[in-house]
């Protein structure tokens, strides 16, 4: 995500390394190569030069600290301007009605009914809202069933109509059944449509009108680009949605249209799909994207999707057993369970300030845990409960078993052990040790 563009901002910022102070020309000279990187990521043009202009009249009027470098500076600026032309505030969901209605709107094959159980998931899990989905696509194959799908999939129930063509029915009579069985939520997942269908596009108007929805949203696929600030505006224009969803974030997408489509549309983006698992969805921060796009990473989101699958009593649980150490392969399955569900693994990893660039090139499989899977899975349940019983013989089976060999069940096994030896020190005491120890390398000093 950001990849490309984050690279070449990074080599833009080097024209100011080691200038003393700011003057006209070496700001120039940087947000020149600024605008082109943006334009290459298929930034709106207008866009790319307001922003670089509102940038070096920031700059320019800026006296610069002696302890600041200029380069720094720029970062400083270009960071806070990033963050405004993306909205500068997190905008959330209004949902003040009972039900509320959230009214699904976009492009064909821009990802709209999966968003939509990633909504359903997100409200009921987060929220405690008891949300309904409503299938109103009724013109593409298979849509309904594929609305079941994703809805089984998140423990949701689907509002259907099967053989009816009407629209503002299936949603009226949709909003009639979350009222009789108290749902609080209603997801109306509509057909997609071309904003020059005009058949179409009154179809949706006139289903805004019918349900008075709480929120519009309009999704987009992120990876078309400017194409999707066009289309957006188009949209708009007829529907006067309330918010901007963009998914496939997580692809090799240059960014232009999440940079874009905010001042294009004056609509907030409220939500980004970030991967294909159905808690793959996050709320949109202007200020933290402008973070990932200059390489500062994202700690904030990443201990919210921690927490989020966080579970105090399990944690107190596992707390108990290593402090005995009796930790064993069923906790640390369960672990890995955990971290797989907290979403694309080189997603994650670039959150963290500086690992990012260091695996541009580099391919993290997101089945990176299933040798692991498979080796714990094929111990007995004895085997998993006792670790220690891991004999050669018993070792050799494992690995036949889980299709691998006796040295990645070795290794497996010699890292479980010394991930067990250090919780059980930091569990037992060992955490002041270790804070102290970091206190003296703040400081300058060595621990003893």
């Amino acid at each position: 995500m950001f990849e490309n563009l984050s690279d070449r901002l990074e080599r833009s910022f080097k024209i100011l390394k080691g200038e003393g102070k700011i003057t006209e020309i070496n700001v120039a000279e940087t947000l020149k190569d600024v605008r082109r990187a943006l334009l290459d990521a298929d930034v709106n043009y207008k866009v790319a030069k307001t922003f670089t202009d509102t940038v070096k009249q920031k700059a320019m009027g800026m006296n610069v600290l002696t302890a600041v470098k200029p380069g720094q500076l720029m970062v400083k600026i270009v960071h806070d301007e990033l963050a405004e032309l993306m909205g500068g505030e997190t905008v959330g969901l209004k949902l003040e009605n009972r039900p509320a209605i959230i009214l699904m709107s976009g492009l064909q094959g821009s990802g709209k009914t999966t968003f939509s159980g990633k909504l359903a998931n997100m409200l009921k899990k987060k929220q405690h809202k008891k949300p309904l989905l409503v299938a109103c696509d009724v013109y593409r194959p298979a849509a309904i069933e594929q609305l079941k799908v994703v809805a089984s999939a998140v423990e949701v129930p689907v509002y259907s109509e099967d053989g009816n063509k009407n629209v503002l029915e299936i949603a009226s009579h949709a909003i009639q059944e979350a009222k009789a069985k108290g749902n609080d939520v209603v997801i109306i997942d509509t057909a997609g449509r071309l904003a020059v269908d005009e058949e179409m596009m009154n179809e949706i108007e006139s289903l805004k009108k019918s349900v008075n929805p709480d929120e519009t949203l309009f999704v987009v696929d992120s990876m078309t680009g400017q194409d999707a600030v066009n289309t957006a505006k188009e949209f708009n224009d007829r529907l006067d949605f309330d918010g901007v969803v963009l998914t496939k974030l997580d692809g090799d997408t240059r960014g232009g249209a999440a940079l874009s489509i905010r001042t294009v549309v004056t609509k907030p983006i409220k939500f980004i799909g970030t991967g294909e698992k159905m808690e793959a969805i996050d709320a949109f921060h202007p200020n933290r994207m402008a973070d990932r796009i200059l390489g500062m990473g994202d700690v904030v989101s990443l201990v919210e999707r921690a927490q989020e699958q966080y579970d105090e009593e399990e944690a107190r649980r596992l707390s108990k057993k290593i402090a005995k150490n009796k930790f064993d392969f069923n906790d640390f399955l369960g672990q890995i369970q955990q971290i797989k569900k907290m979403g694309n693994l080189k997603d994650l990893a670039s959150m963290i300030p500086g690992v990012g660039k260091q695996l541009k090139d580099i391919d993290v499989d997101d089945d990176a845990f299933k040798g692991i899977e498979a080796i714990i899975q094929s111990m007995t349940p004895k085997e998993r409960t006792n670790p220690e019983i891991l004999n050669t013989s018993r070792r050799m089976r494992i690995a036949k078993g889980s299709g691998t060999n006796i040295q990645e069940v070795n290794r497996l096994i010699k890292q479980f052990d010394q991930t067990r030896k250090m919780m059980k020190m930091v569990t037992s005491g060992g955490m002041r040790n270790m804070m102290g120890a970091m206190r003296n390398m703040k400081g300058g000093g060595m621990p003893n």
